[in-house]
């Protein structure tokens, strides 16, 4: 792993900030690099993934029947788009979108974190009870009482949920500028 220490933080200027560059290996999906930032001092973070080899765009739906399904590896870009229909939530890429490697549940768990951060700062009540209501369909899912399905979408191709059960369709490239 290959990390820098000491270098000016992009948001609040201090050198304080550590970048981090690792090479994995991850079964059924080939070479990647993860790389990663974050500042000590503000907090700031950011990190992606990137498939070492060029991939094409391509769109990933897979139908979580069980708590079983739950352990599927999910690799997720920063470009990519990932939803999840049942429950109508939808994370697009951003400035602060992350890549990552983890599986379903660690998807989960992260529109967890966000309803959970809504709840508890939402001053109007129809927001925390609407917040509390979609907390219990994601409990129903972790305990594989209703299924779900999570779709990840990547113009650039560096995403993909490993599992034979993913249906994956090509996306059409996008066009040089």
């Amino acid at each position: 792993m290959e990390r820098l220490e000491k270098q000016p933080c992009p948001v609040c200027g201090k050198k304080e900030l550590t970048l981090m560059e690792d090479e994995m290996d991850i079964p059924f999906f080939g070479k990647a690099y993860v790389f990663s930032m974050k500042c000590s001092s503000c907090d700031y973070a950011l990190a992606d993934v990137e498939a070492a080899e060029l991939r094409d765009p391509a769109k990933y739906t897979f139908k979580v029947s069980n708590k079983k399904d739950m352990d599927v590896r999910v690799v997720k870009s920063s470009t990519a788009i990932v939803k999840i229909p049942e429950l109508r939530m939808s994370v697009t890429p951003g400035q602060s979108s992350d890549g990552y490697v983890s599986n379903v549940e660690g998807v989960l768990q992260r529109f967890k974190k966000v309803v959970e951060e809504e709840r508890d700062s939402a001053e109007e009540e129809d927001i925390r009870k609407s917040a509390k209501n979609l907390l219990k369909k994601i409990w129903k899912v972790e305990c594989g009482d209703i299924p779900m399905t999570l779709v990840i979408e990547d113009p650039n191709g560096n995403s993909a949920i490993i599992s034979d059960k993913a249906v994956i369709e090509k996306l059409k490239a996008k066009k040089s500028s």
